[in-house]
């Protein structure tokens, strides 16, 4: 259930607020706030910024805080129980909620979970929001891939472990002296990182057909899962922008089922006023 959802029970001063908190405008001011809020995180963490400007940036940040609150507070006048019913508002709950515990003490360490307000830009932002959602939808079917790219993880570690890892050679050993070690020199071919220079061909001066375990190995790894993780998230997407578009086409066909409601109330009135006189 989305906000567009929520506002078909509201009315009078709720459905206001709810007009004035979701409004482009608001928007657009609570994103150019959390920018700015990103900014003096960062620059909070310069001894040199905070010895000159220090009380300026933490009162920036107080104040943008008390807004980010009102601004919750709103949304929960407008949506009252049902504000907990999106993900999104709480998120934004739990974000703001942090930030107002006092980082001293046992606390301290909450001082640096206060730059989690940037990712309020992924609820605030449209765009942003449907990736995160995207992922969201996407992890079952990304966890069939994992379980696929596990096996095929462990069976490729056992088989490098027999292949190299008996060799004396004490690089070899470090790659592939056992299942665990052969599992990461393999992640790390995965991602392609030094795969060859690295590890490949100081493995080929042993054994010169080691390549023909490898390759295999990056392009089904590499290049495949990958694409099949790129088509799992895109097909997410596709089905979200369906599912947003049959929801609009929902509150619209609501909307004018309501105006020709009073519409045709309108047209008796009249009616019913005429056959009296």
């Amino acid at each position: 259930m989305t906000d567009i959802n929520y506002r078909k029970t509201l009315s009078g001063n709720r459905l206001k607020a709810a007009n004035f908190v979701e409004h482009a405008t608001f928007v657009a001011f609570i994103i150019a706030l959390i920018v700015i809020n990103a900014i003096t995180l960062g620059l909070e963490t310069d001894a040199g910024m905070m010895f000159k400007y220090g009380s300026t940036l933490l009162l920036i940040d107080h104040i943008i805080l008390i807004i980010f609150t009102i601004e919750l507070a709103l949304k929960f006048y407008a949506y009252r129980w049902n504000f907990f019913k999106s993900g999104w508002n709480n998120f934004d709950f739990v974000i703001v909620t942090i930030a107002w515990i006092p980082a001293s003490g046992p606390f301290a360490i909450l001082r640096a979970l206060r730059i989690l307000r940037v990712l309020r830009l992924l609820s605030v932002v449209p765009q942003m929001r449907k990736v995160v959602s995207a992922i969201g939808h996407s992890i079952p079917g990304m966890a069939s891939v994992i379980s696929v790219l596990g096996l095929l993880f462990y069976v490729a570690s056992v088989m490098a472990t027999k292949l190299f890892g008996e060799h004396p050679n004490p690089d070899i050993q470090e790659w592939f002296g056992s299942v665990g070690d052969s599992a990461y020199t393999l992640f790390q071919v995965m991602t392609l990182e030094s795969w060859s220079m690295g590890v490949v061909r100081p493995v080929m001066e042993y054994y010169p057909w080691a390549w023909i375990f490898f390759v295999p190995f990056i392009i089904i790894t590499s290049f495949a899962v990958l694409n099949l993780f790129i088509g799992i998230i895109v097909d997410s997407m596709q089905t979200l922008n369906n599912e947003s578009s049959m929801q609009r086409q929902e509150v619209s066909q609501g909307i004018n089922e309501t105006e020709l409601k009073l519409l045709n109330e309108k047209l008796d009135k009249i009616l019913r006023e005429m056959d009296r006189r």
